[in-house]
């Protein structure tokens, strides 16, 4: 099944733009409208006390009814809420369609805020609200995808970024703040529509290029990419344009881990969501090392594994296809089938952060690890700290000796203690650092000792020294043991430079 493209005029989204302000549909309008407790049955899928709270919002309310609940309104009511819109227009464009019961969406329009302030995106209903299967060009909402990646990308000022994939454009909308000057790209004709909708109804100024993966931008460089590609998994097949490359397996994140580079400027930077298989007698970070080009740190940041069962479930919900239906039965059957046929026993999904660097006169540094414990804080300050440390460790490399060390007062040392023949004895040791991603490593009664002396006013020399003579060991034995540890726990950030 295919859709006519949405074709909105500056004009149009001007009006609209007015008609939103004017009915104060915005974040903090429509928090203030449902309140906490109506706001957060939302998030949950429970719409009736958000109905409740509507009922006497007039023409906010009615918008609110529209485009956040997919309820039916009268069209004298629709028409009003959207002035000066016409409502011809509304209709033509495909933001309303006629239905039995009044009006309803056609499109999702919704304010999405962060620190600074909000802006409204458009995409395409969910299967929700489309009461079946969506469409294979279906243009997805902010998700939980395009969230996390938000959160995960760094913000530090830049003068161009490029963000592949774009679909609804909410990574641009992101990118704006730290960016002079922002690219969009997709492959979708309808992905791009609705992109430029977006933009236009933000007052914003993005490039818009269609095309797939890196072809528009052929001999291009970007401070800065992002990229929430289609990454999932299976058969070499695309369904949906939006989650489907056409690539088997995890050939999709390889590609784009292995071009992203080399669009990127000297020292340049790029983020994105990624899927890897868990390959029978395989090591997942052995695999995904592969796919880099020469001359890239990377960090590849494991956040989930699922197993293909669960994982073919998801994605036939995600699509609108029910799992028990003749459809859903036989998808399911193909997709277990390639799996089952690629010894594969689980898919990774997470973060990657690249950077080139095309000086590096050393070993790039590549670490993959997992991140599955819970944590506030949002990985992108963290992806551009942990470059940070990792250049700093390469340019000091030969003098980490002689280099006074801190343990920053949110990393704290856990014990475990458990009961003795002569009391209490510790049988574990552990670091957690209570900010960022909430590492922990576990160290010994020696490392502990070595850490509790690193207070920036001694080198490392030193308390190694201090500690040998201590503990009756050898102080060359001591440093080897001690140099990897001291290397992990500044790329965690649980131990810095003084």
């Amino acid at each position: 099944m295919s859709t006519v493209q949405p074709e909105f005029s500056p004009d149009l989204c001007a009006r609209l733009r007015e008609a939103l302000f004017r009915t104060g549909y915005t974040a903090d309008g429509v928090v203030d409208v449902l309140g906490g407790q109506a706001h957060a049955a939302l998030g949950r899928g429970e719409p009736e006390p958000a109905v409740r709270a509507t009922r006497d919002a007039g023409e906010l309310g009615t918008l609110i009814r529209l485009f956040l609940l997919g309820d039916g309104v009268r069209e004298a009511e629709a028409a009003a809420a959207l002035s000066p819109v016409p409502f011809a227009d509304a209709i033509g464009v495909g933001l309303l369609r006629a239905g039995s019961d009044g009006v309803r969406a056609g499109l999702d329009l919704r304010p999405h805020g962060d620190e600074e302030g909000f802006w409204w995106v458009l995409s395409d209903l969910d299967s929700d609200q489309l009461g079946g299967e969506v469409p294979a060009d279906h243009v997805l909402g902010v998700g939980q995808a395009s969230l996390s990646l938000i959160r995960a990308t760094s913000r530090r000022p830049i003068g161009t970024l490029l963000d592949v994939g774009t679909g609804n454009g909410v990574q641009a909308l992101h990118a704006s703040r730290h960016a002079a000057k922002v690219t969009a790209t997709d492959v979708s004709a309808r992905a791009l529509a609705l992109a430029k909708a977006t933009f236009l109804l933000n007052e914003l100024d993005v490039e818009l290029l269609r095309g797939e993966w890196f072809a528009p931008v052929a001999r291009r460089r970007f401070d800065q990419i992002v990229c929430n590609p289609p990454f999932v998994v299976g058969p070499p097949r695309v369904d949906y344009t939006y989650r489907d490359s056409g690539l088997a397996g995890d050939d999709a994140s390889a590609l784009v881990v292995r071009q992203l580079p080399g669009f990127l400027t000297d020292g340049g930077t790029g983020q994105l969501l990624a899927s890897w298989l868990h390959v029978r007698g395989e090591d997942w970070g052995d695999r995904v090392a592969r796919w880099l080009p020469a001359g890239t740190d990377a960090w590849f940041v494991q956040r989930d594994i699922a197993d293909p069962a669960l994982y073919v479930g998801t994605w036939l919900r995600d699509a609108g296809i029910d799992p028990k239906s003749p459809q859903g039965r036989a998808k399911a059957g193909a997709w277990l089938d390639w799996f089952d046929g690629n010894d594969v026993e689980g898919i990774g999904f997470g973060f990657v952060t690249l950077r080139r660097d095309d000086g590096m006169s050393a070993a790039p540094t590549i670490v993959c690890e997992d991140l599955r414990q819970a944590y506030d804080d949002p990985l992108g300050a963290e992806a551009a700290n942990w470059l940070d440390r990792v250049a700093w460790l390469r340019a000091n490399a030969d003098g980490l000796l002689d280099t006074p060390f801190l343990v920053p007062p949110t990393v704290l040392l856990e014990r475990v203690d458990t009961p003795g023949d002569e009391g209490w004895e510790t049988s574990v040791r552990r670091l957690h650092r209570t900010d960022g991603p909430g590492w922990q490593h576990e160290v010994d009664e020696l490392a502990a000792a070595l850490l509790a002396g690193c207070r920036g006013a001694l080198p490392l020399t030193d308390l190694i020294s201090l500690l040998a003579v201590a503990h009756g060991q050898d102080e060359d034995e001591l440093a080897d043991a001690a140099l990897p540890m001291i290397r992990e726990l500044v790329r965690h950030g649980m131990v810095v430079p003084a």
